[in-house]
C-alpha cells in the first residue's frame, strides 16, 4: 500500500505538506526539506521559492 500525505491549501497562503519532501522544479533543480511539514510558496513573492518565507503577507497596496 501506497504512504499518503496530506496536503492542505491556505487561503491568501502557502500550501502546506507532511514532510519531508523532495520537490523537482521544471528547471531540473531539486529542493529537499527534511522538516515534518513544509510550506511550498503558492504567490511566487518568496526568496526561497518554492519554499514559503511569508511574502504572502506582505501587500503593496495601491494609493
Amino acid at each position: 500500500m501506497t504512504e499518503r500525505r496530506t496536503v492542505r491549501m491556505v487561503t491568501n497562503g502557502p500550501i502546506m505538506v507532511e514532510g519531508p519532501v523532495r520537490v523537482e522544479m521544471p528547471s531540473g533543480e531539486v529542493v529537499e526539506s527534511d522538516r515534518f511539514m513544509v510550506a511550498l510558496c503558492a504567490c511566487k513573492r518568496s526568496k526561497t521559492f518554492p519554499l514559503c518565507d511569508t511574502s504572502h503577507r506582505r501587500r503593496v497596496r495601491a494609493g
